[in-house]
């Protein structure tokens, strides 16, 4: 017993180590409650309740008296505590088809700052594109109580008028790739930046124009062919079907279709690409035969991804400003999640960023009509 008394005693070996290593002599306090700032303060805990939520109900003296009490004890308020309260969790839940994509990316940026700018945390979650997988994380950010939810490049965007009535949850779309009913939703205007890629190159001389898409059958797709074969036609240049082929939105996919486009007897000189990563896929292509970009072939984009002016040439494409599009539903969110009135449907302009993947059509353009 007396060694366990001397351990305790300053200056003994155990003390030295102790103040060696700074370790507490006691215990940490737990955190300062809403009840220990009431009884410092000589108020009701109800008070200082509304006190730090700036409640009209408190005497100005008092809230700032209170609220200065709890900044000095270091007072936090809790998350939980003050979602049981307001039934808001001060979280909303971000569904992306993959972290790696660089356009989802961009969004994400753009959602996160308008939420933190709010005081609102996000959720994120990755869909890979499967339709299953989008409906079953989005009833999962759901059930864990998230007050609204921003979901990009939809695959279900159809289905969620029912899901709405199920979850009872304000939800947002970024460029859904089913739109249908679905009233709220940020989109690019696919159609006229497809148009306006295409009237660039029929601008050069081009004639024998290609579009590579994506087999998946989105509707941006359809939307950018649209706009794709609106420019030729008012261009008076006949749509070729054998020009319009099919990729994966991939490197990989724009490989193989531009492949296939040189090997024809009479190729494009100019190809519109569904998006960037088919546009470097189709350069790659290009390349791999002995031609040039944009010598022998000129290549567009769109979306305007963080590579596309670092490539060899740089990518004429069409810029999305993807960052801008995730703030606008953030805050067609917000407006959602508090009764406000909100637009529909909005659609983002697009914009043409020409830079050297494109140039004047080849002498052998001449013979198409």
């Amino acid at each position: 017993m007396a060694e366990k008394d001397g351990d305790r005693a300053a200056g003994t070996p155990r003390a030295g180590i102790r103040r060696a290593l700074r370790l507490p002599d006691r215990p940490p306090l737990r955190p300062p409650s809403i009840k220990d700032i009431a009884r410092l303060a000589h108020v009701s805990h109800p008070t200082v309740s509304r006190a730090l939520q700036n409640s009209p109900l408190v005497n100005a003296e008092t809230a700032a008296r209170i609220r200065k009490i709890a900044a000095d004890q270091g007072y936090r308020a809790s998350a939980v505590a003050r979602g049981l309260v307001t039934r808001r969790t001060r979280t909303v839940g971000l569904v992306v088809t993959t972290v790696n994509d660089p356009f989802a990316g961009e969004v994400t940026c753009g959602i996160e700052e308008i939420a933190s700018d709010r005081g609102y945390a996000v959720f994120l979650a990755n869909s890979h594109a499967d339709p299953a997988r989008e409906r079953r994380v989005v009833q999962e950010l759901a059930e864990r109580r998230v007050d609204g939810m921003v979901v990009t490049s939809s695959r279900v965007g159809t289905l969620y008028l029912p899901l709405l009535k199920e979850l009872d949850v304000p939800i947002v779309l970024v460029n859904d790739q089913y739109p249908g009913e679905f009233v709220h939703s940020v989109m690019i205007a696919n159609l006229e930046g497809a148009r306006a890629a295409t009237e660039h190159l029929i601008g050069l001389g081009h004639r024998r124009i290609a579009y590579i898409g994506d087999r998946g059958g989105y509707q941006s797709d359809t939307e950018r062919l649209a706009g794709y074969r609106e420019a030729l036609s008012q261009a008076g240049i006949r749509f070729a079907p054998e020009l319009a082929v099919e990729g994966n939105g991939l490197p990989s996919g724009a490989i193989e279709a531009m492949s296939k486009l040189l090997q024809s007897g009479d190729p494009p000189t100019a190809v519109c690409c569904y998006n960037d990563m088919t546009a470097l896929g189709a350069m790659q292509a290009i390349r791999a035969r002995g031609l040039r970009v944009p010598k022998d072939v000129s290549v567009t984009g769109f979306d305007d991804l963080f590579f596309a002016a670092y490539l060899t040439p740089p990518l004429t494409t069409v810029r999305q400003p993807m960052r801008r599009m995730g703030q606008i539903a953030m805050e067609n969110l917000f407006k959602l999640m508090s009764g406000e009135e909100s637009m529909a449907q909005i659609k983002v302009q697009a914009e043409l960023i020409v830079r050297e993947s494109t140039a004047r059509a080849p002498k052998r353009e001449g013979r198409h009509g």
